[in-house]
């Protein structure tokens, strides 16, 4: 894995210091053989020893290590024979491409903090739950665009939905849930309170539980059976939103292309709805 993209994916459970240090590697790739460890703890105003233990946890030998393996990542960038997220902090200006290239980097990144077994396993258990049970769907302000948009996906493979952005309401739907039932709850950093309340009562029902946050340290995540997680970032607060939305949507057409091909009688139901939804629609 190249230790530009190893670094980006990690990024959001580092410390406040070791995301310096890794936002500094990002930008400035291609300066970094030039910078000793002393010379670049320097520039950050850290210790040096804070370099080291930061190489260290990533499972580089050392600095010299980590240093000449993003050497040879960019070496191949400038070759043309690395994707996209390796040519990240290539010291390139910002162009109309650039917003393409850093939603390549964010679903790259996603995607390998979200192994296919773990996509595997959350398609089963939704596709379980649809076959014996209910999938309770539930999220708050913008996550709810995305809690509503697979809702209805999930409503045309055939799949029982319960959907609500209403925490009071989806506290007394949740009162019926049952064993072999599925809650996903979409929470970009997973610390809303309410949101944790009815995990737990969720889980107290037997039923299991889904969450989809950021890849952070966070209350929701500590409750779910199962995790999404999205890991995108960007210094600018108005591209940060677009790297994470891009991201989550690339995971959820996972999940959902995985429903579409698991049965046929799925993908049957598909079409046959949106048949349906299109004769509704015609005048």
């Amino acid at each position: 894995m190249s230790p530009l993209v190893k670094i980006r994916s990690e990024r959001d459970q580092m410390s406040a210091v070791e995301r310096r240090i890794a936002d500094f590697i990002l930008e400035n790739a291609h300066l970094l053989r030039d910078y000793s460890s002393q010379q670049l703890a320097n520039a950050l105003g850290i210790s040096q020893s804070s370099v080291v233990k930061f190489t260290q946890k990533l499972g580089f030998k050392g600095y010299p290590d980590l240093k000449y393996s993003v050497g040879e990542a960019i070496a191949r960038a400038d070759n043309g024979d690395a994707p996209a997220m390796e040519r990240a902090g290539s010291g390139q200006e910002e162009g109309p491409g650039a917003l393409w290239r850093r939603k390549s980097e964010a679903e790259e990144a996603t995607r390998l903090i979200n192994p296919p077994e773990v996509i595997d396993t959350i398609a089963a258990a939704i596709e379980q739950a649809g076959r014996a049970g209910k999938v309770f769907i539930i999220g708050l302000g913008e996550d709810d665009i995305y809690a509503r948009n697979f809702a209805l996906r999930l409503s045309l493979l055939g799949i029982l939905t319960v959907h609500n952005f209403d925490t009071a309401r989806m506290t007394a739907n949740v009162s019926a849930a049952g064993a072999g039932d599925v809650l996903l709850v979409f929470s970009e950093h997973g610390n809303h309170p309410a949101l944790c309340k009815i995990a737990r009562y969720f889980r107290e029902r037997r039923g299991q539980v889904i969450t989809v946050t950021r890849h952070t340290a966070n209350p929701l995540r500590t409750l779910a059976d199962i995790q999404l997680l999205v890991s995108a970032h960007d210094e600018r607060p108005y591209i940060q939103p677009l790297l994470y939305q891009s991201a989550l949507q690339h995971l959820l057409d996972c999940v959902f292309v995985l429903l579409c091909e698991s049965h046929d009688d799925r993908h049957a139901q598909l079409l046959a709805n949106l048949e349906r939804i299109q004769l509704m629609l015609e005048p």
